[in-house]
């Protein structure tokens, strides 16, 4: 059974809510700032304060501050932010993980006492260091609740079983649950969770990292890929008198303005999304391929630098945007590729990602 906290809201105030910060503190300070956040604001932090970014340590020292100078901050538990559990539980692939993961908060942890790997001989000796230097830290990550309740919504990191009393959920479910959006529930209220990138919902969508609001699922995604995904970005929701809006911010800096318009006529649309990068060729074209996603049989268009061959499969080489955008002149877009021939593949500000000509920027690159 998960540990679930009842909050009372005033509906007239601004509910904010962040998920997978993932040890970003620039980027999670811009977006508070863009989000204009005070602490008359309710704001709701839903899990992975840690990992794959730069300052795990930092964000959980930051977030703490937080909480600490308003009643209205409320934080969760998310799967990133218990990765020393792995170690306290004996579980001997978190050294390899550890080996990967340079940005770990295990490895900050480290660090920050001049220590490595090397210097423990298993993961016993390695368990007593995490808990006789940073035992603080740990029980304040451990004191969070899994989810939090209100009148209009539930926050929890991954979702919640379905099963008609869903505070019976397990922690494992709340935390890890892959790909809630597809699940079905049968709690009375909206659902926000984080954890599982919005965009591997989006393969035969227009792609974006944007969040997924479903008020008729009483669901709703907020992943949006920060430091996971390169055109990724950390969203906010925003919620007031039972609307809601949202914005992000994320680390593109390569900004352009659009020289001349653009309509495309093709509506190619879709992303091809983790785990489906496996395809079948089609048709080949100057610039692109028409391929069929093996795994979810739907057809995509690829652009022929991102398709590799592996032991005599052909497999597209990561996450990448099949939408084909168009544009308006004087339009501010920001570049993720402009080394691929003839389309470069842009991020435009309502967050849609997609490829235009080079020659709408009619610049060389």
């Amino acid at each position: 059974m998960i540990d679930v906290r009842r909050v009372q809201l005033d509906k007239t105030v601004r509910s904010i809510v962040i998920s997978d910060i993932h040890a970003n503190l620039k980027l999670f300070k811009e977006l508070l700032s863009k989000v204009n956040y005070t602490n008359e604001d309710y704001l709701f932090i839903n899990g992975d304060l840690c990992e794959k970014g730069p300052n795990s340590l930092e964000i959980v020292k930051y977030v703490r501050e937080l909480s600490e100078q308003s009643h209205k901050v409320y934080i969760t538990k998310g799967n990133c932010d218990l990765v020393y559990r792995y170690v306290f539980n004996g579980s001997k692939g978190i050294i390899p993980y550890m080996n990967k993961q340079q940005n770990s908060v295990l490895n900050e942890m480290l660090t920050l006492h001049s220590k490595t790997l090397d210097d423990f001989n298993n993961l016993t000796e390695l368990a007593h260091f995490y808990r006789e230097y940073f035992h603080d830290e740990i029980g304040w990550m451990e004191s969070l609740p899994n989810a939090y309740e209100t009148d209009e919504f539930i926050v929890i990191h991954a979702g919640i079983e379905n099963i008609e009393d869903w505070h019976q959920t397990g922690e494992e479910f709340a935390l890890y649950t892959e790909s809630f959006y597809k699940k079905a529930h049968q709690a009375d209220k909206t659902v926000i969770v984080g954890h599982w990138p919005v965009v591997n919902y989006r393969a035969k969508q227009i792609s974006s990292h944007n969040p997924l609001i479903d008020l008729d699922k009483k669901v709703i995604a907020l992943d949006g890929g920060n430091q996971i995904k390169k055109d990724g970005q950390l969203n906010a929701l925003i919620i007031k008198n039972n609307t809601f809006s949202y914005t992000y911010v994320d680390e593109l800096t390569e900004e352009m303005i659009v020289q001349k318009d653009y309509s495309d006529l093709t509506n190619r649309i879709g992303t091809v999304t983790y785990p489906n990068y496996e395809m079948q060729i089609i048709k080949r074209e100057e610039f692109f391929t028409l391929c069929e996603n093996s795994k979810l049989g739907i057809k995509q268009w690829i652009k022929n630098e991102y398709l590799r061959v592996n032991d005599g499969l052909i497999f597209c080489k990561t996450d990448l945007s099949t939408t084909f955008l168009s544009v308006k002149r004087d339009e501010k877009i920001w570049l993720v590729d402009k080394e691929c021939d003839g389309y470069i593949l842009i991020k435009r500000i309502n967050g849609e990602v997609g490829w235009i000509p080079k020659n709408c920027l009619n610049v060389i690159l």
